[in-house]
């Protein structure tokens, strides 16, 4: 089973602002069977001496090193720490405190030290949905699930949320003749079946408000096409479950729910590249570095996809965006693309890590602009 602790989108952006010397970010693979770890830790410790090594090439404050030093030793110990791990491990550290984050994906073992987190490979994590919920709808019942990409699924307790249509409606059927004897029949069940799907629809607002978790539409016809109708949420799911929920377990429903989540990816990045296509016709997208560093540092970014493996050192003008790219890493320069994606984050664009197969001509990254530069 994998133990995984996701960044939120606050977390990150306040790494993201955590500028100061000798900021250190350490990103390994790992393995969720605990009686093989020692390895782990091994790469941990030998990331962290090379952390070391490039703080002390530029001369770095021997204090904060040591400091720095003595956290890499403590979770190297931490037994405790070390016996739940998921695919991946992100540690962020400073003199004054740690960071530490178990992912779902598997990254690549990497080190970086600057006087800014590097978080491009963290928000590979935070741009695949590794969870979703689960709304299992019919006539008869109606329950959400949340499942996750490796754990075992769990029933949401949704106050207010109707047992059935026939009790939601105040009938001991819905198909009964209403007082008028305007509705019955197949016309009735589904007049009511939408008041129903009202009244859950209501029910999960309070739940839902602010989430981005995809939400997966267990049901078969017409109770599919009813809900969809009358949602609110704007992350529900086009990718559903045809199957009746009522024959189907917590479990089996996240088993059909999990290469969703895939589609549900694999859709999202295509839509974006469409736009991206799109775009560019109006002078509204760029693959260039120093232009997409200029439009970060003025909030002129929509949306951004960047690869979360390479890292192309250099510096970022703080007030103007131009771009500086150092001959090699060290301690003194840091991830252009990295602080490009945090800079368009803190305008309020949206970012996803990609693998570079996923970016246009094998760019770094691919920024749509809100407007023609």
């Amino acid at each position: 089973m994998l133990h995984v602790d996701m960044p939120t989108p606050a977390e990150i952006k306040s790494l993201a602002a955590a500028h100061g010397a000798a900021r250190v970010s350490i990103y390994l693979p790992t393995t969720p069977l605990t009686q093989e770890t020692d390895a782990d830790r091994i790469a941990l410790k030998n990331l962290g001496s090379e952390a070391l090594g490039q703080l002390a090439a530029v001369g770095g404050d021997k204090r904060r090193m040591a400091a720095i030093e003595e956290q890499l030793h403590e979770l190297h110990d931490d037994d405790a720490f070390w016996r739940l791990q998921a695919r991946s491990l992100a540690v962020f550290l400073t003199p004054e405190r740690h960071w530490t984050f178990r992912l779902p994906n598997s990254l690549q073992a990497t080190v970086q030290v600057a006087d800014r987190f590097h978080l491009k490979p963290l928000l590979r994590a935070a741009t695949f949905p590794h969870e979703a919920l689960v709304l299992a709808l019919s006539q008869n019942a109606v329950r959400l699930v949340e499942v996750f990409a490796e754990l075992p699924p769990q029933e949401v307790r949704v106050p207010g949320m109707p047992k059935d249509a026939a009790s939601a409606v105040g009938k001991a059927a819905i198909g009964h003749r209403s007082p008028s004897g305007r509705i019955h029949a197949a016309e009735g069940e589904k007049v009511r079946f939408r008041q129903f799907a009202r009244a859950i629809n209501a029910a999960l607002r309070p739940l839902l408000s602010g989430r981005e978790t995809p939400l997966v539409l267990a049901a078969t016809q017409p109770a599919n096409d009813i809900f969809r109708s009358v949602n609110t949420y704007p992350h529900l799911a086009a990718q559903q479950i045809t199957t009746n929920p009522d024959r189907l377990s917590d479990q089996e429903l996240a088993e059909a729910t999990r290469p969703l989540l895939d589609d549900l990816h694999a859709s999202e990045l295509e839509a974006l590249r469409q736009v991206f296509e799109t775009r560019k016709g109006q002078g509204r997208t760029t693959t260039d570095i120093a232009e997409a560093a200029r439009a970060a540092t003025f909030g002129a970014i929509e949306s951004l996809m960047v690869d979360i493996d390479d890292v192309i050192p250099g510096w970022v003008d703080e007030t103007d965006g131009t771009v500086r790219f150092a001959e090699g890493e060290d301690a003194t320069s840091y991830g252009v693309v990295d602080e490009i994606a945090t800079r368009a984050m803190a305008h309020g664009a949206r970012v996803l890590g990609v693998r570079r197969a996923d970016l246009p001509d094998g760019a770094a990254l691919a920024a749509i602009l809100r407007y023609a530069l």
